[in-house]
């Protein structure tokens, strides 16, 4: 076993091995290692769960609340390059050591009890916030909501961005009963925003039986806008004359709101002047969510990974204006609905750069070319071993005036980003 003061990814490499399944829902487990850590922390706790647009509206909690002066902790998953993103204290990452020692304090807890890689991370970030005096901590859901290792702790305000088709193994087959394992963080009595205008009744109906306060996209709160900036319109206070966010895309404006719904609900405790909006709005930033390279030709990275993400980005792409060719790297997970995301996508592609992804859920290129071929595409496709290598290809051969984007996974973002990085400090 690591000793405490063992390299992260030492204890990453054994924490990995604890338990026979990746995945493993369930909270009976991960509450009795919380109870014996025996850490509480006062801040207030806002937990985000959703299908798509989680990331996102964790930073901008994040962004407005540093702008606002309080003092902020960041859970979220999952990483990009390194683990340590996982782990924010005031807008900084947790360093290698700190990782340890919270590893380190888990594993003192938990002694024979089963832990995955996920509740191991959740309970140690929990471990180091506590060690910290925060004023709010943000907690992104993993999978699900109900039986994810966030739910243990006990949140003061909740978020469900939205419900869409995803982890269907899990999560059951239809929006109904996604629905239904998403409103699971909502809590009797505290606020629970959800950024669905068009929500799941198994949402509504948990929410109304378990007497949560909920605020619902379009009928308790919304915005409206121009090209310049746009309005918020809560409950009980509008907030004029907004920036639009930092991160692109027209749906940002979805997760905006539902950032600025929670802040109503909480503003007793955290009250958050117009300037901290505006600021956090205009500075927020979060790698991998339709992201564009500077530079030519474009590059636009979007971990995009299911039929809703990945329409969302075909629509973003549409308001980029004209590109001669769009060049676009792919490589998904198997357990993913790939033939709906790539049918999204269908409109937006003029070339296709299919990747192998590695891992038992790695879906293999050739995979995703005999979905292509079903959907009618047969020219202008080409298989790789990685997304790296499918980058290089591209780079030397795609028009200054072109377009590449890469989407499907975290994992093709990630080996891409790496690329890049290599490519320019290479420079």
């Amino acid at each position: 076993m690591p000793v405490e003061f063992a390299s992260l990814d030492a204890w990453l490499a054994y924490v990995e091995g604890q338990h026979s399944r990746p995945i493993d829902l369930g909270l009976d487990r991960v509450r009795e290692v919380l109870v014996r850590l025996d850490c509480s922390s006062p801040a207030a706790v806002i937990t985000v769960g959703g299908t798509n647009g989680k990331g996102s509206t964790c930073a901008m909690l994040e962004a407005i609340l540093r702008a606002a002066g309080y003092q902020v902790g960041l859970y979220t998953s999952p990483h990009l390059l390194r683990y340590n993103e996982r782990v924010r204290i005031n807008q900084s990452e947790a360093s290698d050591a700190q990782l340890c020692r919270g590893f380190a304090a888990v594993e003192a807890a938990r002694g024979e009890v089963p832990l995955t890689y996920f509740e191991f991370g959740t309970l140690a970030a929990w471990w180091l916030f506590c060690q910290e005096t925060l004023d709010v901590i943000v907690l992104e859901v993993g999978l699900g909501g109900r039986l994810d290792a966030v739910n243990v702790i006990e949140p003061d305000c909740t978020i469900v961005t939205g419900v869409a088709m995803d982890h269907m193994d899990y999560l059951g087959d239809t929006r109904e009963l996604i629905g239904f394992e998403k409103a699971g963080i909502f809590r009797a009595g505290k606020p629970a925003i959800c950024g669905d205008p068009q929500p799941p009744l198994s949402l509504l109906e948990h929410a109304r039986t378990i007497g949560a306060d909920l605020a619902v996209q379009g009928r308790d709160f919304g915005y409206s806008g121009d090209k310049q900036q746009w309005k918020f319109i809560g409950r009980h206070q509008s907030r004029n004359s907004l920036a639009y966010p930092a991160l692109r895309g027209a749906n940002q404006l979805l997760n905006a709101s539902s950032v600025l719904a929670a802040l109503e609900a909480l503003e007793t405790r955290l009250p958050v002047p117009m300037q901290a909006v505006r600021q956090g709005l205009m500075l927020v930033e979060l790698p991998g969510r339709f992201q564009v390279l500077p530079g030519r030709p474009s590059v636009v990275l979007d971990v995009a990974h299911n039929p809703q993400a990945a329409a969302v980005l075909a629509d973003n792409l549409a308001n980029m204006g004209f590109f001669p060719d769009t060049w676009a790297i792919c490589g998904m997970l198997s357990d993913k609905d790939i033939e709906g995301a790539l049918r999204a996508m269908l409109p937006r592609v003029d070339h296709w750069l299919l990747c192998d992804l590695p891992g038992p859920r790695g879906a293999r290129a050739s995979d995703l070319l005999q979905i292509l071929h079903r959907l009618g595409v047969k020219e202008r496709v080409e298989l790789f071993a990685d997304p790296h290598s499918a980058y290089a290809s591209v780079r030397a051969r795609a028009g200054e005036g072109d377009r590449i984007v890469t989407f499907g996974s975290f994992l093709t973002v990630a080996d891409v980003m790496q690329a890049i990085t290599r490519t320019t400090q290479s420079r």
